[in-house]
């Protein structure tokens, strides 16, 4: 049975007030969003480490143990040396690097990864990007690479960060970009070591970006994303209804989405292709 790691980088103090918004935390969202991908008659086991409250790895299980790693989005920031959390998660990142178990990072993990081999993460001089990332568009490379398998030339997909990768670590390929962000998705690799990332969120889905908008009502008006707390009430409810019907036309003609997001198997593909390319194949060689 293959095994993973989920590398939670959020306080379990935010999970908890994004739960309260109407959001399942990160790990759910996760296992529910790989899970679809599975191949019949096989199933998966999976570990939370909370790394920001203090978690560790249970006595005589390493992080070798386990066939994947995925890391999740988290509210700091990888250039925020002073703080003590991320310092230790680069570490970890590292160590992750080091084991050689196939990794995977959302919006956060990407960045952290990219901290952690010598790259470079700053705030995103463009602005923030949330809700829904728009026009994504594989590079030459991603074409090609089994990250974008069975994505479209130009695709959207669920985000909010306010950092972007600056510069990439050596090893490292984009793999799709945006007028965001030039490093929507990039991979890392190094003799038989192997990252995929990306800047979005695959394992988001419309209520998880609702309850993250409604936390975070005025960065939004202070950022000029909305001019009235009734404006963003307005979308967040309008992003639940989406979340308890994505058939709703009006509103996916209203937001301008398509099935890229809409449909929980096209928006989740990322990890499908990763548990297909590097995580079963690693299962199966232990």
């Amino acid at each position: 049975m293959p095994r993973l790691l989920i590398v939670n980088c959020s306080p379990d103090a935010l999970l908890q007030r994004v739960a309260a918004e109407g959001s399942r935390k990160y790990d759910a969202l996760f296992m529910e969003s790989i899970g679809r991908h599975v191949p019949q008659g096989q199933t998966l086991e999976h570990f939370t480490l909370n790394v920001v409250d203090g978690e560790g790895l249970p006595q005589g299980v390493q992080i070798g143990d386990f066939d994947g790693v995925w890391i999740s989005g988290s509210p700091f920031n990888a250039y925020e040396l002073d703080q003590p959390t991320v310092r230790e998660q680069i570490e970890l990142a590292r160590a992750i690097w080091q084991s050689g178990v196939p990794t995977f990072g959302s919006c956060w993990g990407l960045q952290l990864m990219t901290a952690a081999l010598g790259g470079t993460v700053h705030l995103n001089p463009r602005g923030r990007e949330i809700g829904v990332a728009r026009r994504i568009r594989p590079t030459p490379a991603g074409r090609g690479h089994a990250l974008l398998r069975g994505k479209e030339r130009t695709f959207d997909a669920l985000c909010t960060h306010e950092d972007e990768v600056a510069t990439l670590p050596p090893g490292a390929t984009v793999l799709a970009s945006n007028e965001t962000s030039a490093v929507q998705a990039a991979t890392i690799s190094e003799g038989g070591r192997s990252f995929w990332g990306v800047q979005y969120h695959p394992e988001f889905d419309f209520a998880a970006v609702a309850a993250i908008i409604a936390i975070r009502v005025e960065r939004h008006l202070d950022e000029g994303l909305a001019r009235s707390r009734e404006e963003v009430a307005n979308i967040v409810a309008d992003f639940r209804d989406l979340a308890r019907d994505p058939a709703r036309k009006d509103l996916a003609w209203r937001y301008g989405v398509g099935a890229d997001v809409l449909d929980p198997k096209q928006r989740t593909a990322e990890f499908g292709n990763w548990l297909l390319a590097e995580v079963l194949p690693a299962a199966a060689r232990r």
